[in-house]
């Protein structure tokens, strides 16, 4: 494969709907669209520093690196270093944060300085914990490609090399943010690798393909980026100076996460529950078959909508039918995403002045990046019914005169409060105030 077959070639940066993905766009020069048809999960790309992504400065620096190992008290697993391909023990470039900060694995600033001058590379990890911008800009992204992500800063002295060649499990933007590095990119050996077949599984195999003819080879300036689908074999070299490039990860969800979601739905069918005949041999994998095969047959059917009995039961949760099994999978996977990802961070002290202080005049919006489903619920013997806000950490009931007011600001943007439909002014301040406190709204 040539250099310029994994280069954007279809449509760059401006092409194609990269408004309405503005973080996926600072990392590639095709549009959004022919990244998710011709790239994302399938194969490299490399984008030449241009448009969008010209220059990453307003998100890490080396000035960063700097002030996060000087004065920002990091503490391991935020911060790793490694040498030649080994990882260095926390104790080379850790130690106590002295008087009024005893903690033993605090970065130690001289210590670092002694590896890095020795050859060893910086790793700081989580990155969108702890550096703002890089906080917003990988919410952002987060939204962009609707699977979780995170941040790791790479920091390697000249002609230094930090890993051996490997794989990730997880799919990478890489941004070089400072000085040059030297990428080898290799097909992969283990397509599609799940998040327990790590790349030592094929330890062997890495190496082997790692000596031959790479699919990349190329020394990333800043500004440039570089996509690998997870599998990729990759190691990188800094040139002549101190290189910094950041790590995109992000885990992408698979058929086999939908797979689980669905098995999860089989204790629903009783013939599923039922125990297993006395006395098989488990050891004697000819005796296991005809068990074996039955399941199979009964689950698919299951799965299917055929075949067995559903427990009254999981028509009221555990779900039955396809359309529940629809919902049951959507339920499982919004929840494992909202635990992986964070929304906007809500800033306690200014909201509690801006609850003191709200007024007719007063703007607010949904906070960003806040998963969340509004329902309308139906009131009992001809009451006015209600409308519930559902986020992955509570439950909100409110009156049904406010769902109008609420799918309003559900839809995003700022609003003043004296423009929320079907509420006067005093009416407005007691719901806007109300979910303020709770985290759904922020100031705007």
């Amino acid at each position: 494969m040539t250099l310029d077959s994994v280069r954007g070639t279809t449509g760059g940066p401006g092409s194609g709907d990269t408004d309405a993905r503005p973080a996926l766009s600072r990392c590639i020069d095709v549009s959004p669209d022919t990244f998710a048809a011709e790239y994302w999960g399938r194969r490299a790309l490399l984008s030449p520093a241009s448009g969008l992504h010209a220059d990453f400065s307003d998100l890490f620096s080396a000035s960063a690196v700097d002030e996060l190992v000087r004065e920002r008290g990091l503490r391991t697993p935020f911060i790793r270093m490694a040498h030649e391909g080994s990882v260095l023990p926390p104790a080379s470039f850790t130690a106590s944060g002295g008087f009024g900060a005893e903690v033993g694995d605090q970065v130690s600033s001289e210590k670092v300085l002694a590896e890095f001058a020795a050859g060893a590379t910086i790793v700081l990890q989580g990155l969108h914990r702890v550096w703002p911008p890089l906080i917003d800009f990988t919410r952002r992204l987060v939204d962009d490609i609707g699977h979780p992500a995170q941040v790791n800063a790479y920091v390697t002295p000249a002609s230094s090399r930090g890993f051996d060649p490997h794989y990730d499990v997880h799919d990478v933007f890489v941004l070089q943010i400072a000085g040059e590095k030297h990428w080898r990119i290799h097909a992969p050996v283990h397509p599609d690798p799940l998040r327990d077949q790590p790349w030592t599984d094929h330890k062997a195999a890495v190496a082997e393909a790692a000596l031959g003819e790479p699919v990349i080879d190329a020394v990333l300036r800043p500004g440039d980026a570089l996509y690998l689908p997870r599998g990729w074999i990759h190691s990188a070299t800094a040139l002549g100076g101190t290189s910094v490039h950041l790590t995109v990860g992000m885990s992408a969800y698979t058929r086999a996460d939908v797979v689980r979601a669905l098995v999860s739905t089989l204790g629903a069918h009783e013939s599923l529950r039922e125990s297993l005949p006395l006395g098989v041999d488990w050891a004697d994998a000819e005796a296991v078959r005809p068990v074996v095969e039955q399941v199979v047959g009964e689950m698919v059917a299951a799965l299917t909508g055929g075949g067995t009995r559903v427990s009254p039961a999981a028509d009221s949760g555990a779900g039955a039918g396809a359309d529940a099994q629809d919902a049951l999978v959507s339920r499982t996977l919004a929840r494992r995403f909202a635990e992986a990802t964070r929304p906007e961070p809500v800033a306690p002290l200014a909201t509690i002045d801006a609850i003191a202080s709200l007024g007719a005049a007063s703007v607010v919006r949904w906070r960003g990046s806040l998963a969340a489903r509004v329902e309308s619920l139906p009131g009992d013997d001809g009451a006015s019914g209600k409308v519930r806000i559902i986020t992955p950490s509570k439950s909100l009931t409110l009156p049904g005169e406010t769902e109008a007011a609420v799918r309003r600001l559900h839809e995003g943007g700022p609003v003043p409060l004296a423009e929320l439909p079907g509420l006067d002014d005093a009416d407005a301040v007691v719901v806007v105030r109300r979910l303020l406190r709770e985290g759904i709204l922020v100031p705007a």
